[in-house]
């Protein structure tokens, strides 16, 4: 796990809004990955983006100094101001070797989340890594490791109770709401149909919520929210014309800039001077600042679920120890894995070397010898020789195997 890097800026030292600035948009990602490959020597790379997380996990020769990390953000070209920059760098947390593979496997058993024991972060972590997987980011070291990161975070939540009663971000957001003592039949607009308002949506549903509309980019994906929700459904340049009053907003959407402005907002009171809830899960927020500071509103965001996660974590600290424990094994026993897969990779030219000499044998040095045979005896030394090829290429293999393991 020598080449194993990992570049991080998450809510333990950054603030969530400002994590929002390191953000990539869809539609850059590709080109901005391809960067850092030619420009930095990556080899393997994917991109990991969520509430509380922005990570860079990819395979590299060179150390994580400063100037490393401050050329990798250079590379990146996000066009992000000088502070920014250098709160960033200052505030970045860089693994290598065993220590990144340490954090990768905490990360997806949520010990590194916000909420501890929520399961969501696994399904992101492998969203991230099957994008750059198929757009060609990564290779079969990569695939390795997410292999044993799936099977550690599996085992973590299956043998302890880290994950019993969860209490994701979601959860704690529908909690705030419940708290609010909103009526069944609230109006709520639902903005962005990703994973996070889809779960939330379902709570919603589930105590007997029925009012929805749902505005997203891509009509279809909307479309298909409301359908679950018995809601009405809207493409996201929509928005500012709706008319039909609101209660609640609740919105999670991957743009880099509100898309609640102060003139949107207005033109969807349409004159209402009640107090509205907005509840904001994206990062950077929906909602512009003027809507916060210039109207009545509940406002709730991922900064203030901060509290009661902390809470969550001393209350799961037990469980903590037995997931640690799970994820001590699985690095041990991936060390011997990994060692497995470079023999593996070292022997692979042995099949074809046997067939080059298997070939040679029978085509050249004996070829006379075996076209005198009659046909019965060419196909038993046909069938003679095809037994070894196979032994000879299966035997060398499991006897490196073994003395590995003795070794080891």
């Amino acid at each position: 796990m020598e080449y194993l890097k990992i570049i991080a800026f998450t809510h333990k030292q950054i603030d969530l809004k400002a994590l929002g600035k390191l953000v990539i948009c869809e539609h850059t990602l590709d080109d901005r990955l391809k960067n850092l490959q030619s420009e930095l020597g990556v080899k393997e790379i994917f991109y990991m983006s969520t509430c509380n997380r922005v990570e860079f996990v990819f395979t590299s020769p060179d150390h994580l100094s400063k100037a490393f990390i401050l050329r990798f953000l250079t590379v990146l070209d996000m066009g992000l101001p000088q502070h920014y920059m250098e709160q960033f760098i200052e505030n970045v947390s860089a693994y290598e070797q065993l220590d990144a593979f340490n954090h990768l496997l905490r990360t997806s058993c949520s010990l590194e989340s916000l909420v501890v024991g929520e399961k969501e972060i696994l399904a992101q972590m492998r969203k991230a890594y099957e994008s750059c997987r198929v757009a060609g980011f990564t290779g079969d070291y990569m695939r390795m490791i997410m292999n044993r990161v799936v099977k550690t975070a599996k085992e973590v939540y299956t043998h302890t109770n880290i994950s019993k009663n969860p209490v994701s971000v979601v959860s704690l957001a529908y909690r705030k709401l419940r708290d609010l003592k909103m009526c069944a039949n609230s109006r709520l607009l639902i903005i962005g149909a990703g994973e996070t308002n889809k779960n939330l949506a379902q709570y919603l549903k589930k105590h007997k919520y029925s009012n929805f509309s749902v505005f997203n980019r891509t009509l279809e994906n909307a479309e298909a929210l409301a359908k679950e929700l018995h809601g009405t459904a809207y493409p996201l340049s929509e928005l500012e014309n709706y008319n039909q009053g609101f209660d609640v907003i609740i919105t999670c959407t991957g743009s880099t800039e509100p898309i609640i402005t102060e003139e949107i907002y207005k033109k969807l009171l349409n004159g209402d001077t009640t107090k509205k809830v907005i509840l904001d899960l994206a990062i950077p927020n929906d909602t512009a600042a003027e809507v916060i500071n210039n109207f009545p509103v509940y406002y709730i965001e991922v900064e203030s679920l901060k509290e009661v996660a902390r809470k969550n974590i001393q209350e799961r600290y037990d469980e903590l120890v037995n997931a640690e424990h799970i994820i001590e094994e699985n690095i041990k026993d991936f060390g011997l894995v990994l060692r497995q897969r470079k023999i593996e990779i070292a022997m692979s030219c042995v099949p074809q070397k046997i067939k080059e000499i298997k070939h040679t044998a029978i085509n050249g040095i004996f070829a006379e010898e075996i076209n005198n045979m009659d046909e019965n005896s060419r196909l038993v030394l046909e069938r003679v020789m095809d037994y070894m090829e196979k032994k000879y290429i299966s035997v060398p293999m499991v006897m490196a195997k073994e003395i590995l393991v003795k070794n080891s």
